[in-house]
């Protein structure tokens, strides 16, 4: 488009050296403000899209806790269960400002994860404490692995306009690696069909992700 307005408005045609020029000048103003308005919107998208997801995972975390609380309230590894918890709570709470301050729009399957969450921590923690470390190592293995991709997405993006997003996702990306490796050291691996079970596990989380990112 630049190449085919510089050789209609070129000197050849009758407009004279300084309006060649400054038009040259506009049109390449103009290509550059485009640029930077279509750089600005894919920004946005692919922000909107990690502050939607995340809210909507913590959103869940907090519940998968809260089922295991339910069902091992009184075990000897509660106070553990409920310390992660507190941990996605806070996660949260964060996600929560975040949704305002960045104006996303969260997911309307909010309702359903809270279920889903709810569930699935009660319902591995029926087949006992190692039953629950398992769903939070197949959980936390892949929200870590999802966090490390964002901050890949936005580090590739552009550091410099998102650097207090990144830290903020890294050090929730630290917890939940955390929480990974106390699943691991409390016998997960011990759960009975634990190698099923974190499959399934992951596979369905892996389905959240993609429609939270969506809808």
């Amino acid at each position: 488009m630049l190449l085919i307005r510089t050789v209609i408005l070129s000197p050849k045609n009758g407009v004279n050296k300084n309006e060649f020029l400054l038009l040259t000048q506009r049109c390449m103003s103009s290509s550059t403000a485009v640029d930077e308005k279509r750089l600005e919107l894919q920004r946005k998208k692919l922000i909107d899209r990690i502050i939607r997801v995340d809210h909507a995972g913590e959103m869940g975390a907090t519940f998968i806790y809260k089922g295991q609380m339910a069902v091992l309230g009184k075990s000897s590894i509660s106070n553990l269960i409920k310390e992660m918890q507190e941990h996605e709570e806070k996660h949260l709470a964060k996600f929560e400002d975040l949704i305002v301050e960045y104006n996303v729009r969260p997911t309307i399957l909010i309702p359903l994860w809270k279920l889903a969450g709810f569930t699935l921590g009660a319902g591995c923690s029926l087949l006992g404490e190692k039953g629950a470390m398992a769903c939070t190592v197949a959980v936390e293995a892949l929200v870590t692995k999802h966090y490390d991709d964002q901050v890949d997405a936005m580090i590739n993006n552009n550091p410099k306009l998102d650097q207090e997003l990144i830290q903020i996702i890294k050090q929730f990306r630290d917890d939940e690696q955390e929480h990974h490796d106390i699943g691991l050291a409390h016998g997960a691996e011990e759960a009975p069909m634990y190698r099923l079970l974190t499959a399934v596990i992951g596979a369905g989380c892996k389905g959240a992700i993609f429609l939270s990112e969506r809808i």
